[in-house]
């Protein structure tokens, strides 16, 4: 269930309430008059079945609410309310499996904001995959997986496709590159300190690693697991079941990848330079095909799922 709120001009109160009032994915209607200040008007509430939350809010952007006042959708977590219950078993489909198209493309575009704090972790998680990667570490390795922040532009790339938004395909593959550029390049400054140290080396990188040695190794199942993984990433994403994601981060190479680019050309290591860089760009591209081609087949099957039901219960579609 989702909590809506419309703050809206008095002139377009009365068709949003016809829009909610028809939908049968609403429950809990109410209307505050005079409530908004900004804009100046109305505020309209209501309870909103997930599944048949993406027909009310193409219907609100038909009329232009989102131009000239507010849409915000918020989940409740705990709710008791038979009508209400009523509402989730008339809309189409399962919650679970309903894609709410605007918060998955506002969490794309939060995602995909290059930032200070993205920079940062991406820096750190190199940091740490450098390390890993120097002392033949496994425990690094996952702890650098866990702590890259990559995957949400990821997983942007794959959506800026399906929606074919140009604007966001640029925002995220831009984060992408100038995060993995800041985490190698801040990481390859501190391997030659290490090096210049004595604690890292050459022969160290390219044949002292027993545990580590995979990060530089692409092959076939890193194209399978990553293709798992950013399947696995944006169905996490879209259902609103983000456990999963800790088990998409610990799956691929990619912040360890770039940790073993760092390294290995602080110390002239070129070969593993290239080979991570395959590993890299495997995974990449991997999870970013694999969330594309998810978001489709969620696109194309929910489309079909809400007329069925509809057509079952006796009722047209929302």
């Amino acid at each position: 269930m989702l909590a809506l709120r419309v703050s809206v001009p008095a002139a377009l109160t009365e068709p949003v309430l016809a829009v909610l009032t028809g939908a049968t994915a609403v429950t809990g209607l109410a209307v505050l008059r005079g409530a908004s200040l900004s804009p100046e008007g109305d505020v309209v509430t209501a309870d909103v079945a997930r599944e048949g939350a993406n027909a009310v809010v193409d219907a609100l952007r038909d009329l232009g609410v989102h131009e000239e006042g507010t849409v915000r959708l918020t989940p409740v977590p705990t709710w008791l309310s038979r009508e209400a219950y009523a509402a989730e078993r008339r809309a189409p489909g399962a919650g679970a499996d309903a894609v709410v198209w605007t918060q998955v493309t506002h969490r794309a575009y939060e995602d995909s904001e290059l930032n200070w704090v993205y920079l940062s972790f991406m820096v750190l998680a190199t940091l740490i995959a450098g390390v890993a990667v120097a002392a033949d570490n496994l425990v690094l390795v996952v702890g650098a997986m866990v702590l890259g922040p990559e995957f949400g532009p990821i997983a942007a790339v794959g959506l800026a496709l399906v929606l074919r938004r140009a604007h966001l395909f640029g925002l995220a593959v831009r984060t992408l590159l100038a995060g993995f550029a800041a985490g190698i390049g801040v990481t390859w400054a501190a391997a030659l300190v290490a090096r210049a140290l004595g604690w890292v080396s050459a022969q160290e990188v390219t044949h002292g690693r027993t545990l580590t040695s995979f990060v530089a190794h692409p092959d076939h199942w890193s194209l399978v697991v990553a293709v798992i993984a950013g399947s696995a990433g944006v169905l996490s994403l879209t259902s609103g079941r983000t456990r999963g994601l800790a088990g998409v981060f610990i799956s691929v190479v990619t912040v360890p990848a770039a940790g073993n680019i760092a390294v290995a050309a602080a110390v002239g290591a070129w070969g593993q330079v290239w080979s991570a860089g395959a590993q890299l760009a495997v995974n990449l591209v991997g999870m970013a095909a694999a969330g594309w081609a998810t978001l489709v087949v969620q696109r194309v099957l929910w489309s079909r799922v809400s007329p069925r039901r509809a057509t079952m219960m006796g009722r047209p579609p929302l």
